[in-house]
């Protein structure tokens, strides 16, 4: 595959075929000379062609043309008469921008390479139009049966029949590239969904768009709405392309996906008559150029969404992470722009007594005609927290029944520098999974106590790692766990697979007060294209609204407490 290594990923302009293709046989070659090998003796059965660098002329009919300077310089060819031999693939990708066209039967005359794990023709020295043909499509479904491997099928033009949903769109603005999924969206193995890794990579399908072009002038799937993850298509059809240590399906139709995860415009309602929310802010800095905003205008971009967010969520106290740790600058400035939005006073904060010396820090806003603190705020200044935590309790206004906010940002998952018992122990729990499990216990033991303690934040742990396990061991109850589905208990996504790293769980006292949690999905499933960003983000598509506020989607909890 001939494309810059910048373009990697994977997209979805794939297609939903509207009807499959009939076979029929290819009218008889008019070019004279016979091919000397077949394509399935040139792919042969393993990772490398057995005529590699070898001069073959191969004869098949064109499938896909992704000649264009744009796209991969070449187009592929399939045998229309296969052999018998169900190891060996009948597609091959030939690189060259000799003028065919789909449908026509040529011969090929070329060298066999292995290149970057693609077999190809290349150089070719001639590409004859013999007649015309048809190849119909193979139909294959995911996880390939058998566990077959996707060598066999490498440049044959496939459809799946099946319904595939998209589960990752990381890249699908930048490079126009989606990961799609059999059997819905796929979750982190240690998310307690039940699934492996190597169940998940089954079930997984790169497509790609036949294009090396950085920032397309077109983002694919943004009409008449953007793409999330959870939509779904059926019939995708393209040819199976290797490239950059992975298969991805490069389309031949245009697919078409319907949206099965609409947009949720408000959080599901929660009732209680305290409402409690947990966000992950995605760096708000007022200093530019650090972690948040370089620019003024990004800026005010990235404000106007969190507002929109924290309006939508309306939650009476709310913790926070990644705000700048510069005093109180930051969480003010957060604040002023709030209650310029819902009202003067409405809202107020916390003064974190140790926030730490990271760059980042956790906090509280909170309506202080809805809740009042009762005492101090509290901290830890244990060395085991990079992100000391802050504890408040807080009283409602119109009731008696206390209830303690501990706000927490553990260690994250990445690696930069861990040594010894941090450094990733190959069980799916990432790096620092000890750092984060001593962590765990320190915060149960500010639950222990404190009056009905409740436990929020970004934990870097997904549901059934040992940090969770550690908090949930001592008594706290997940309340994700009891109120949303299985099938919705997500807030990021990372790889193309979705998990629950924001976590609620409440002491067993407080938990019978609990009358609803939500986790609002505005941002996991959204493209990165629609953040406040300017960089590779067309400005058409920024909105000062809550989706893709931030990466994580904020939960959200009502509590009975008059």
């Amino acid at each position: 595959m001939r494309r810059t290594a910048a373009a990697l990923a994977t997209v979805l302009t794939a297609g939903l075929a509207g009807g499959v293709q009939t076979a029929a046989a290819a009218e008889p070659s008019t070019c004279g000379t016979p091919a000397d090998h077949q394509i399935a003796e040139v792919q042969g059965s393993g990772d490398t062609s057995p005529v590699n660098g070898r001069t073959v002329r191969v004869e098949g009919v064109v499938t896909a043309d992704f000649q264009r300077s744009d796209q991969l310089r070449g187009f592929f060819v399939q045998d229309p008469t296969p052999d018998a031999d169900p190891g060996t693939s009948d597609g091959l990708f030939i690189y060259s921008t000799a003028e065919v066209a789909e449908g026509d039967r040529v011969l090929v005359t070329g060298k066999a390479v292995e290149y970057n794990g693609l077999t190809e023709l290349s150089p070719v020295t001639a590409v004859d139009v013999c007649g015309k043909g048809r190849v119909a499509p193979e139909r294959v479904r995911l996880p390939l049966r058998g566990g077959a491997e996707r060598e066999r099928y490498e440049g044959m033009l496939l459809r799946f029949g099946q319904r595939l949903t998209a589960t990752e769109t990381y890249t699908l603005g930048r490079y126009g590239e989606v990961s799609v999924s059999a059997g819905g969206r796929l979750f982190q193995p240690t998310d307690g969904h039940g699934s492996t890794q190597a169940e998940n990579d089954a079930r997984r399908l790169l497509v790609d768009d036949g294009s090396n072009v950085q920032n397309p002038d077109t983002i694919p799937y943004t009409d008449p709405r953007v793409l999330r993850i959870g939509d779904s298509a059926y019939g995708l059809t393209g040819v199976l392309h290797y490239g950059f240590g992975e298969y991805r399906l490069q389309p031949t139709r245009k697919a078409h996906f319907a949206n099965t995860n609409r947009r949720p415009n408000r959080p599901r309602h929660v009732g209680g008559d305290v409402r409690v929310a947990a966000f992950n802010a995605l760096n708000w800095f007022t200093t530019l150029k650090e972690r948040g905003a370089d620019t003024a205008e990004e800026q005010e971009r990235q404000v106007a969404k969190l507002i929109a967010a924290l309006k939508g969520l309306d939650a009476d106290a709310v913790g926070l992470m990644e705000v700048e740790n510069n005093g109180d600058t930051a969480v003010k400035a957060l604040v002023d722009r709030l209650n310029q939005a819902v009202g003067a006073g409405t809202y107020t904060w916390v003064k974190h007594p140790h926030p730490g010396t990271d760059a980042i820090q956790v906090s509280i806003i909170y309506k202080p005609a809805k809740v009042t603190p009762v005492g101090a705020p509290r901290s830890s200044e244990d060395p085991v927290f990079d992100r000391p935590p802050l504890v408040q309790t807080f009283r409602p206004a119109s009731g008696r029944t206390p209830f303690t906010m501990i706000v927490n940002h553990f260690k994250s998952k990445g690696c930069g520098g861990a040594t010894g018992p941090d450094e990733d122990q190959g069980d799916g729990q990432g790096c620092y999974n000890a750092r984060r499990v001593a962590q765990a216990e320190a915060i149960s033991e500010i639950a222990d106590g404190s009056r009905n303690p409740l436990v929020i934040g970004d934990l870097n742990a997904y549901a059934a790692e040992d940090p969770i396990d550690v908090l949930t061991d001592d008594g706290l109850v997940s309340q994700t766990k009891r109120f949303v589905r299985p099938d919705q208990r997500y807030s990021y996504v990372f790889g193309g697979q979705s998990g629950e790293l924001d976590h609620v769980l409440a002491g067993k006292s407080l938990s019978r007060r609990v009358t609803g949690t939500t986790i609002w999905h505005i941002n996991s499933d959204e493209p990165v294209f629609l953040d406040y960003n300017t960089e590779y983000n067309p400005p058409e598509f920024y909105r000062p609204d809550a989706f893709r506020s931030s990466d994580h989607d904020p939960i959200l909890l009502g509590l009975r407490l008059r």
